[in-house]
């Protein structure tokens, strides 16, 4: 049976609930205990699939289809372990489920109130594989005092004292400032959190202190007496140059012993941290840099990309390089040569993205990284450009664009090489769509199988001729146009198993172009870089040499 660990926040947002938990969890896997996270969301929506991503930055996809929170991204970079829709919920699922039970008269006619059916919902998720486990981990979204998020603060009081007692444990992560007027770090913001946790019935058991340098002895004492913890309880979050190096930097400052001590684990096995110790050396002794020209739409903030940013520090670390991306918005050059832009990088990567806005940039991109030889990588959107390119310069389809564009064109006017996806096979059974379909959801999302041809340069990537990635898009490369492209060298060198639906897209005559229609920095981690990231940054650093 699993022991719970609730993670909350207080002060301010974005101190780093996400990577904290992470690093826990791998602490906890270096000890021999198997992990498993979960975040808990406040926000009304369903879930953040349809949430723009200038509001909440990226949709992290599961295996099984979930669109959901990135920090499950974190999660599964920390640990290796595969996220699953029932690893993330948010308030309006939670009230969406409790609502329908209403209707279909589970609850035999009582009134419907947040106490105990909102609060028995949330815990009745929080147990789902307790069972599979040694420890399981919990971030409860937003800060304490968020009004929107008691009903999930209740729910983990109600949780705590329905388990055996020491089976649950909080641990709370807030900010300690550093006034430098005064010289001094600041420990009342700290105390005021958990007294504003205390007041609606938690007690942390363990601080973790978000701060820019190490915490005297005099103010971890404070802390520990006004805050009711043991000092060694009292953790320092310090700021870092790198994410990866958490784990480590937590191991340093006791957090693994404390969580271990707290639950009465003696004598606690052994941590092996040769897996971080290596990932940690590859990324401050590299052999060179190399310079990648993120080509995007959401490029005003970094989280939006956030998976993509880490696999391509990944295929860094696989290469001992660092890896310097430039965030260049695609609308700048729509209507000009993006030379000017795009010269001197030693690679360039065309992310996915919903919508028109800035797609006639990224199509100049993968026209001048076709024409200049420099790899490319073209990620779902990035990779319907590159055909779209490849239609209209080579293959003497200048009318060539995407239905997903040309709503209320006449479809006379152009040529659809890129297409709404009507039907495709998941598992055993055929999923229709159609374009007036609520948006929720409805994606072709999650893991499906593709065959990649044998002797194709993806194959040799990959290692393999049959792989499965995670996707996440409405529309699909039209399989129609495949002999018309392949005559002009633009290969279709992975498909779906049943061979209608484009998966991957290659140039034979180009050093290193490829376009794929899922989503590969997924399933990237920093002790197992994925093999397109790999050898993409492969490829980048060969690229510097040249240039």
């Amino acid at each position: 049976m699993a022991r719970f660990i609730f993670i909350t926040g207080g002060v301010v947002s974005s101190l780093g609930k996400g990577l904290a938990s992470a690093a826990l969890g791998a602490l906890l896997q270096a000890r021999g205990y198997t992990v498993r996270l979960r975040k808990l969301d406040p926000y009304l929506n369903v879930d953040p699939g349809t949430m723009s991503p200038f509001e909440h930055g990226e949709v992290f996809v599961t295996d099984d289809g979930a669109e959901t929170d990135l920090d499950l991204g974190h999660y599964e970079r920390f640990t290796g372990v595969a996220a699953r829709g029932t690893d993330s919920v948010s308030s309006g699922r939670i009230y969406s489920t409790v609502l329908e039970k209403e209707r279909r008269g589970d609850y035999l006619g009582k009134t419907i109130q947040v106490i105990p059916h909102v609060t028995n919902e949330i815990k009745d998720f929080i147990d789902i594989g307790g069972d599979e486990v040694d420890f399981m981990l919990c971030e409860i979204g937003g800060t304490v005092g968020d009004i929107e998020g008691l009903p999930f603060f209740e729910a983990i009081r109600q949780f705590a004292q329905d388990k055996p007692r020491g089976q649950c444990l909080f641990m709370h992560l807030t900010l300690l400032p550093y006034i430098a007027a005064s010289g001094e770090l600041k420990t009342k913001p700290t105390q005021h959190s958990v007294k504003e946790l205390r007041s609606i019935g938690l007690a942390p058991d363990i601080l973790v202190c978000r701060s820019e340098g190490p915490i005297p002895d005099k103010e971890r004492e404070k802390l520990a007496l006004f805050c009711n913890v043991r000092a060694d309880s009292v953790i320092a979050a310090q700021d870092l140059k790198s994410i990866y190096e958490a784990p480590l930097a937590y191991h340093r400052e006791g957090l693994d012993q404390a969580v271990l001590d707290a639950f009465g684990i003696s004598p606690a096995p052994r941590p092996d941290l040769r897996r971080w110790e290596d990932v940690v050396d590859r990324i401050h002794n590299t052999d060179g840099e190399v310079r990648v020209a993120v080509v995007g739409k959401y490029t005003q903030l970094e989280d939006a990309y956030k998976s993509i940013a880490e696999a391509l520090t990944h295929g860094g670390i696989a290469n001992r390089v660092k890896v310097r991306a430039q965030w260049i918005d695609s609308e700048i050059f729509e209507n000009e040569d993006p030379t000017t832009h795009l010269q001197g990088f030693h690679a360039i990567l065309v992310p996915g993205g919903f919508g028109e806005r800035g797609t006639e940039g990224k199509i100049r991109a993968a026209q001048f990284a076709r024409e200049k030889k420099v790899p490319y990588l073209g990620i779902c959107l990035g990779m319907q450009m590159a055909v779209i390119e490849a239609a209209r310069n080579t293959a003497d389809l200048g009318d060539a664009a995407s239905e997903e564009f040309a709503e209320g064109v006449d479809p006379r006017k152009f040529t659809p090489v890129v297409y709404h996806l009507k039907e495709w096979v998941k598992g055993n059974a055929k999923v229709t769509r159609k374009k007036t379909d609520a948006k929720g959801g409805t994606m072709r999302l999650g893991a499906y199988d593709a065959l990649l041809t044998e002797g194709s340069r993806v194959a040799e990537v990959y290692g393999t001729t049959s792989i499965e990635e995670r996707h996440r898009h409405r529309y699909e490369v039209d399989i129609a146009f495949r002999e018309k492209l392949e005559e002009k060298g633009l290969c279709f060198s992975g498909l779906s198993p049943d061979g209608r639906l484009p998966e991957i897209v290659e140039w034979t005559d180009h050093p290193w172009f490829i376009g794929v229609q899922f989503h590969p920095e997924l399933k990237s981690k920093p002790f197992e870089p994925h093999p397109l990231f790999r050898d993409f940054i492969r490829a980048a650093k060969e690229q510097s040499r040249l240039v």
